[in-house]
């Protein structure tokens, strides 16, 4: 799904479709391998997804660390939130993956393991709003590789070389588009809201404490999700952002190779090197020594 920018990708959507058809297309054709098998590969991931936020909303992912852990349960069973509904749904399964993930979990690295929550947060929630089939949730994921692929080709899904824009940002561009992709979006409006999702968290540093991906990276998870949620709901209200994605990936590549190292995962900045981050990251470290200072 190797498109150089997000302008072939809707030119191909215009001869295929959608996006999510034309990023089939595409894959197909470089892999060799025939569509009704990527179909089959892809509802095979769309499963492991699904699994993977049943088992955080369960409240059994815990991290070795014990620094994360059971918050998607509470979320998901609060009711004092303002909101609500598909919006609460959305953070307690963005926090689910996460969750699950930082216990070691199987999670789909869509687009990393540190943002692995967004994508399949609001693709399940919106999908189940709509009334969304298998072939239509499928087709939304292909549309989110998508624009994915378009990322990574222009810049880059890194933390440690973009920071967290490149990670959570990216996840929650791929999550607009597909949501947008499902609510029967055209794909010029579903590269709006990618656009719109990536802009609004040009900058995010990469801080985990302790090395971690657990704090702040769960958490971002749902704001990630959130931020994705907010940007395809101005898309299909025909807002359109005045700066072509193409031109917001390449400026958060920019942004990117311009933050110090310091807040590019290496967990000697932001939020890591904050008292707290520390105490915690000195907690989360305790719990992997035995008393005789022999690693556990």
């Amino acid at each position: 799904m190797a498109y150089a920018s997000f302008d072939e990708l809707l030119t191909a959507a215009a001869e295929h479709g959608s996006l999510g058809r034309a990023a089939l297309a595409c894959e197909a054709s470089e892999s060799e391998t025939p569509a009704v098998e990527l179909r089959a590969r892809m509802g095979e991931t769309l499963g492991v997804m699904r699994e993977a936020i049943e088992t955080g909303l369960a409240g059994r992912a815990r991290s070795l660390s014990g620094l994360v852990g059971g918050d998607a349960a509470r979320v998901l069973a609060s009711q004092r939130g303002p909101l609500g509904g598909v919006f609460a749904q959305v953070v307690a399964s963005a926090l689910a993956t996460g969750e699950v993930n930082a216990a070691m979990g199987r999670i789909v690295a869509a687009p990393t393991g540190g943002a692995s929550g967004v994508l399949p947060a609001v693709l399940l929630t919106v999908g189940a709003e709509f009334g969304a089939s298998e072939d239509q949730l499928i087709d939304a994921l292909f549309a989110a590789a998508g624009i994915g692929a378009v990322i990574a080709t222009r810049a880059t899904l890194s933390g440690a070389a973009g920071g967290c824009q490149a990670e959570i940002g990216s996840g929650s561009a791929m999550a607009a588009a597909a949501a947008v992709e499902l609510a029967g979006g055209t794909p010029a409006e579903a590269g709006h809201a990618a656009a719109l999702a990536l802009q609004g968290q040009m900058g995010l540093v990469c801080d985990p404490v302790g090395g971690l991906v657990e704090i702040p990276c769960v958490y971002r998870n749902a704001t990630g999700a959130s931020v994705a949620l907010s940007a395809a709901e101005m898309a299909l209200a025909g807002v359109e952002f005045p700066i072509p994605f193409d031109q917001v990936v390449d400026a958060m590549g920019f942004v990117g190779r311009s933050l110090p190292p310091s807040l590019r995962e290496t967990a000697l900045g932001g939020l890591a090197v904050t008292p707290a981050g520390r105490e915690l990251a000195a907690r989360a470290c305790a719990r992997h020594v035995e008393p005789s200072g022999a690693p556990s």
